[in-house]
């Protein structure tokens, strides 16, 4: 399966490349000139991993036992490392894009609303759904649990497009979401699968799956708190004469 074993190679490099890079535009000074272009290296380095994952997963659902060896256990490798690995690279490429565009029309929030953005909206929304009812059906909790995130966010990412005129600074919120929301998604699949590699007996544990999105969401609160608070601040100021 030397078709299988070139896709995750590709797939390890690029999304190295992605967590290597989130952190450039997470630790560093917003908005600037290195801001951007490392922003813009992590979100384009997701979208190739997320890409290739798809890759990975189709040829995992044709060939399940030949490309995962280390199982007997068709049903769980079909479901786990199909079709929610199709689940978790279509919620990466969504918020990959989503994220940047987010930033790029901040001063045109109509021009986010293209067909392909809500396009990839309903795809997260359909493989989050899917990898529900897979896990459901092989009695894999973790699965069920994991859709959920993608369900919420292709949800409240529609709201935030169908809106006519966002809250100050609403874009802001988004573009954290969505590029912060991929590093949790990446460092989740990279902290679950690459488990099944080096220490298999916790690869479906769900506090190791739970690790990377506990942080990335109080990362996002915080920061969420801190610009809510600055539009409170901007918009009961008083005039002055």
């Amino acid at each position: 399966m030397w078709q299988f074993d070139a896709l995750v190679a590709a797939h390890v490099i690029s999304g190295t490349i992605g967590l290597v890079t989130l952190w450039v535009p997470i630790a560093g000074a917003k908005g600037g000139a290195t801001h951007k272009r490392w922003g813009t290296i992590f979100s384009n380095a997701l979208l190739i991993t997320g890409v290739i994952a798809v890759g990975i997963s189709a040829v995992t659902l044709t060939w399940p036992l030949e490309t995962h060896p280390f199982s007997d256990d068709e049903a769980m490798v079909r479901g786990v490392f199909g079709w929610m690995m199709l689940y978790l690279a279509t919620l990466t490429i969504m918020l990959s894009r989503y994220g940047l565009w987010c930033v790029r029309n901040r001063r045109n929030h109509s021009a986010n609303r293209t067909t392909l953005n809500f396009t990839l909206q309903l795809a997260t929304f359909v493989t989050a759904v899917n990898c529900a009812w897979q896990g459901y059906m092989i009695n894999q909790p973790l699965m069920m649990g994991m859709s959920v995130v993608g369900i919420a966010a292709a949800i409240l990412n529609t709201r935030f497009l169908l809106m006519n005129a966002p809250p100050m600074n609403e874009w802001l919120i988004q573009h954290q979401r969505g590029l912060v929301g991929a590093g949790i998604s990446v460092y989740t699949a990279f902290l679950a699968f690459g488990a099944v590699n080096f220490l298999p007996s916790i690869a479906l544990n769900p506090l190791l799956w739970a690790i990377p999105t506990a942080l990335g969401v109080t990362y996002l609160l915080f920061h969420q708190a801190k610009i809510i608070k600055q539009r409170m601040a901007r918009t009961t100021k008083p005039a002055t004469r």
